[in-house]
């Protein structure tokens, strides 16, 4: 079988710092935090008070039909507006579409951990009888997907990968293998999450993963700074138009990149904590498919969570698989602004290594004060940077040791 090139078409994402691509990365650029105290509910008795939360989002603009909206839990609310903002953006029309050969894979590393919690309380205070009989669709996994294949009538493959937060990574990676295989035309790939409910605040807190900066949340979130001490847990969803080159340029798309580059591995090592060694595995399978050297890489999004362990082992693999170049190669963690989208923060993230090839800027690592000794690479600190970009690599590692690496370059015809 002849190799079927694989691009990316459209765009879509809702996060902490935009209801839409544009806002978020123009927020992106000026440094801008999306965290802040947490209003929507009382988290006054909670060790950690604070996350990266969507605001202002109203999902009833995003269904079709508006009871569909009240039946959807968040993350599946979160997940159509982007998957709605990415179809437009990439010019699909369903209707010239031939919809079998439409796929979604968009997944969730927790699902829908609102809507668990909620029943779970009128179980305890009312009864049985009284849960709702929407909670299981609205809970699993696989429901966004789901919802956004009924929508549109994309009856192509459609599933769910739940990796923690190489969820959404896996999901564009899968979709990519499924398009080179002649499985489909066009896939809509992602992930989407909303846990920044008492339930998951409480679970994270209790492991010891987040931040504890309560007084000064915006600054939290602190990448490869030796003052950091957890993750800051964020919601959102990214989405986007993964689609074959011929199919693509005979319905006149708009070529925003080029996905060439996947690569996937275990650590085998520990629930939470990573080993590093699938990291780099992950990144040399992922140069290794898109047949490039480690010189052509320009900018790496790194998963970058500011946790302790986690941004040394990153950066180790990191210099482990580069060598010299990684004196030279820029890596910012975006997550210092968005803060922790889990099973979404890789989408979330393609698309910002997207648009860094697009605009020929990198977005920078903000709250970078005092590097960590044991994290020494050029983290593009506080401000965004102009500089050529061809080529990102854009990493996602989840609890239960999953790596995912995904390669974009710019689009040459």
């Amino acid at each position: 079988m002849s190799e079927r090139r694989i691009v990316i078409t459209g765009l879509g994402a809702v996060t902490p710092l935009g209801l839409d691509v544009p806002t978020t990365w123009a927020n992106l650029l000026a440094g801008r935090s999306g965290v802040s105290s947490i209003t929507s509910w009382d988290a006054s008795k909670f060790d950690c008070r604070f996350a990266a939360q969507v605001k202002d989002f109203e999902p009833r603009k995003h269904f079709f039909v508006e009871k569909d909206a009240r039946r959807a839990d968040r993350y599946s609310q979160l997940a159509m507006a982007s998957a709605k903002e990415a179809v437009q953006h990439a010019g699909l029309d369903p209707k010239q579409l031939q919809l079998d050969r439409v796929g979604v894979l968009v997944g969730s590393g927790i699902g829908g951990l609102k809507s668990l919690g909620d029943q779970d309380e009128i179980l305890l205070a009312k009864g049985p009888g009284r849960v709702s009989p929407f909670m299981i669709p609205m809970m699993i996994s696989n429901m966004a997907a789901g919802l956004i294949s009924i929508e549109f009538g994309f009856a192509g493959p459609n599933f769910s990968v739940v990796t923690a937060c190489a969820t959404s990574n896996n999901c564009i990676g899968e979709a990519w293998r499924l398009i080179r295989d002649d499985e489909a035309d066009i896939i809509l790939a992602g992930g989407s999450e909303a846990a920044c409910v008492p339930l998951g605040m409480s679970g994270f807190a209790a492991m010891r993963a987040l931040s504890t900066r309560n007084d000064e949340p915006e600054k939290a979130s602190r990448p490869f700074d030796k003052d950091r001490d957890g993750f800051v847990l964020g919601e959102g969803a990214g989405i986007v138009i993964v689609e074959e080159l011929e199919h693509a340029k005979k319905r006149g798309a708009n070529i925003l990149a080029e996905l060439t580059g996947y690569g996937l591995t275990a650590d085998a090592y520990h629930m939470t904590s990573p080993s590093g060694i699938g990291a780099v595995k992950a990144m040399q399978h992922s140069l290794r498919r898109a047949k490039l050297p480690v010189e052509k890489i320009d900018y790496i999004n790194a998963h970058g969570t500011s946790t302790p362990v986690g941004d040394v082992a990153e950066t180790d693999a990191i210099k482990a698989v580069f060598g010299d170049h990684a004196k030279k190669l820029p890596v910012s963690s975006t997550k210092s602004m968005t803060g922790h989208l889990l099973g979404a923060a890789g989408a979330a993230e393609l698309i910002f290594c997207i648009k860094a090839i697009e605009q020929n800027i990198i977005p920078p690592t903000i709250n970078l004060d005092n590097p960590d000794p044991a994290c020494d690479l050029d983290y593009v600190p506080h401000k965004a940077r102009e500089t050529r970009v061809d080529a990102a690599l854009s990493n996602s590692f989840g609890f239960g040791g999953h790596n995912a690496t995904l390669l974009v370059q710019r689009f040459v015809g």
